[in-house]
């Protein structure tokens, strides 16, 4: 349980993260990834990086009974921290990075993906921001970047999800195959590039997140302090009370509920 690093081949490092039930990361959780992912990069020997998971799923997010058993704020300062820290630390990676996502992502799980430099998926994959239903707010800095802008607010505002497949269509899904062969399907792609020049690809790495549109930190960092007002002003603990226990809006396949019983595990 936690995140571990393991070298499965020359070149590459595989980080993995697994919190049972369902990769709903505590605060130290979502540091110890950011740890992982930076010495990863950081390694010369390492050329590529695969973010994956155990479990069901890639990721649920933040752990909401964290914060909900926590008095005062820092059980939220600290997760709202560390996602900007483990983000950041994907984004920021010197090497690309490549994320191999299973099941449900969702929150969280979508600021990594999002940051990722590649995305493999299996069949079985979904992707949302159930902000809204949990009295948060962010990572839609990280949603505009697998989907158009249109579509990005639909999810947000609803708290839908969409499946793999779909995020193949948009182009933001390198493949999608099915969940036996999600490992093998990341790692052929990480094999490919730790094919590269060690120091040339590097270079390449910071030269595109240096032409980026957006500045992905300061763009999440604004969205953060709308979290942190929504706290304040008491409508975060309203909503966030009510996690698991009230059904919002319907779902259709690109809009299934983004509440499932994984997250309500959480």
């Amino acid at each position: 349980m936690g995140v571990s690093t393991s070298a499965p081949e020359e070149g590459i490092a595989v980080v993995t993260v697994d919190f049972p039930p369902v990769n709903a990361l505590p605060v130290k959780g979502w540091y110890d990834l950011a740890g992982a992912v930076r010495a990863a990069g950081a390694d010369p020997k390492v050329r590529c990086v695969v973010l994956a998971a155990g479990g069901r799923g890639f990721n649920a997010g933040v752990d909401i009974k964290e914060i909900q058993r926590t008095t005062g704020h820092d059980a939220l300062l600290g997760a709202n921290r560390g996602c900007y820290e483990a983000f950041a630390a994907v984004y920021d990676c010197e090497v690309p990075v490549v994320a191999a996502v299973h099941g449900f992502c969702l929150g969280g799980g979508i600021g990594l993906v999002g940051n990722a430099d590649v995305v493999v998926a299996s069949d079985d994959a979904t992707f949302g921001l159930p902000e809204l239903d949990r009295g948060a707010l962010g990572a839609a800095t990280h949603l505009s970047r697998l989907v158009p802008q249109h579509l990005m607010r639909a999810l947000y505002y609803t708290s839908r999800t969409v499946t793999a497949q779909e995020l193949h269509g948009h182009g933001s899904v390198w493949r999608v195959v099915p969940r036996e062969g999600l490992r093998e399907a990341a790692l052929e792609l990480a094999r490919e590039i730790a094919a590269k020049d060690g120091q040339l690809i590097r270079l390449a790495k910071a030269a595109i997140n240096g032409i980026d549109p957006v500045d992905v930190h300061r763009s999440y960092r604004f969205e953060q302090g709308f979290t942190f007002e929504a706290n304040l002003s008491g409508v975060a603990d309203r909503v966030r009370d009510t996690f698991g226990t009230t059904t919002a809006g319907s779902g259709n396949e690109t809009g299934r509920q983004s509440r499932t019983d994984e997250e309500e595990q959480s």
